[in-house]
């Protein structure tokens, strides 16, 4: 509610009363105490005139024409500008129930007539004071308000502006960590391309060098063993201790396994040498743009860096790797990212594999043998290359499902797992390849009826298409 200024030091007061002389009597006695007096001959006059200056204090008759005192206070009340405004009856009425009803149609004070002027003066002068004072109070807790309101809508911006801040910091972090995680992946790739490289590098130099030499030596050979037969056609008869010597020897013999002999070490040379282009081609590196690449020659050589861990160790049999290769045509990727993702999944299955183990002598495993399928086929409908690698280790608690990708989640032990694998995995397929990365699993356990070992299974299934690397579920 706002309020005109009053134009007076002490107070502006409103005086409504239907009798002339009533006015003149207050108008003068008021205005000698130095308050500015504006009558009103009637109540409706009163209530269009309130709202030219509101005062700081009313002064009404009861009993007028038209509209009593009661009415014209009701309508006062009722009214958001002028409710507050102090009101004090004047009346000649002096019986309880008239004190009463003024008070109860919002009335402050009553005083009755004919009434003594040092009486108006200091009841005038009480209620203008608590008036003021409660309108300066009403200001000020206006002037709070609005001061808390401001500082509540500053503080509600900050809050936002910390809102905002914690979500971009969330985001950065959570920038930092995909960029740690993928430098400290990347690094240790390249560390391992590194020596994988360095050692294929190493081994084509002796390789190199019995490879050019095998053929000249069985070249020789051969001569050797053609000269000693053209001696042993000219002499039909030896000396005595060339022909001990030829039976120590055992000449015939040497004769017929030496070449066998050189023949097997040149197969020897052709393997490391196979041996040696399967480490080029997963330690080859990628560059900003994806090449042309023979998904089988990435799997295959992923699986001979893993091979140690496929064999058979004395503890348990060898992991059985069933390839079921289909006719696949050479695609556009980043190979040594998808090696990564290969490496990763079959590294898990092994360690699947492995888990599946413990508790079971060498005979149980045996009796159902560890086992790794990848199979890859062309979906002619769809257009896609499709990769599974599937294992037949303890499968995946639901608990474990929901976390398998988060960043630094393992169930292995410390120093066996880092939980970057799967997440490292899905940014190559999901952020490097426009694909998408799920899986299969199912969870095995003892049989209730017989003891055994009921199925257990996880599967991730590759879809190429168009360049594009996508995994999901089977």
């Amino acid at each position: 509610m706002s309020f005109s200024p009053t134009n007076s030091e002490h107070g502006n007061i409103l005086v409504v009363d239907d009798t002339p002389a009533n006015l003149q009597i207050l108008i003068s006695l008021l205005s000698k105490k130095g308050y500015t007096v504006r009558p009103m001959p009637s109540g409706k006059l009163a209530l269009q005139g309130i709202h030219l200056d509101y005062p700081d204090l009313i002064l009404l008759d009861i009993s007028m024409p038209e509209m009593d005192g009661y009415e014209v206070c009701k309508h006062l009340k009722v009214d958001p500008r002028t409710q507050n405004i102090p009101v004090i009856f004047i009346s000649a009425l002096d019986d309880i129930f008239d004190k009463i009803k003024a008070f109860e149609v919002g009335g402050i004070d009553y005083i009755t007539k004919p009434f003594h002027a040092q009486e108006v003066f200091v009841r005038v002068k009480t209620h203008i004071t608590l008036y003021r004072l409660q309108k300066q109070l009403q200001e000020k807790t206006e002037e709070q308000d609005r001061e808390l309101q401001n500082k509540n809508l500053i503080l509600e911006q900050m809050v936002k502006h910390l809102d905002s801040t914690n979500q971009e910091l969330k985001k950065r972090m959570e920038e930092l960590q995909k960029a740690q995680l993928q430098l400290v992946q990347s690094e240790k790739m390249s560390t391992l391309g590194q020596l994988v490289a360095g050692v294929a590098h190493e081994i084509n130099n002796p390789v190199g060098f019995i490879e050019g030499n095998i053929g000249h030596a069985l070249e020789y050979i051969e001569d050797l063993i053609h000269l000693v037969t053209l001696y042993q056609n000219k002499l039909s008869t030896p000396d005595a201790e060339i022909q001990e010597y030829i039976e120590d020897i055992e000449l015939d013999f040497l004769i017929e396994d030496c070449p066998k002999a050189i023949a097997s070490m040149k197969t020897g040379v052709e393997r490391i040498r196979n041996i040696s282009t399967a480490l080029r081609t997963f330690s080859r590196g990628d560059n900003d743009q994806e090449v042309s690449f023979n998904i089988h020659d990435g799997i295959d050589s992923t699986l001979l860096i893993l091979k140690h861990r496929l064999k058979d160790n004395g503890e348990h049999p060898a992991i059985e790797v069933i390839k079921e290769y289909g006719e696949l045509p050479e695609i556009n990727c980043f190979p040594g990212k998808l090696n990564q993702v290969f490496m990763n999944l079959i590294g898990n299955a092994i360690d699947a594999s492995e888990e599946s183990n413990l508790g079971k002598t060498f005979e149980e495993i045996e009796a159902r043998p560890n086992q790794i399928t990848i199979t890859t086929e062309v979906d002619s409908e769809n257009q896609q290359i499709i990769i599974r690698i599937k294992d037949n280790g303890v499968g995946m608690k639901e608990e474990v499902k929901q976390k398998i990708f988060d960043h630094l989640f393992t169930t292995k032990g410390v120093g066996k797992g880092t939980g970057l694998g799967l997440s490292i995995s899905r940014q190559i397929v999901e952020e490097k390849h426009g694909g998408k990365l799920t899986f299969n699993s199912v969870l095995g356990g003892r049989c209730g009826v017989c003891n055994c070992f009921t199925q257990a299974l996880t599967k991730s299934e590759v879809r190429i298409q168009n360049s594009e690397v996508i995994f999901v579920g089977n």
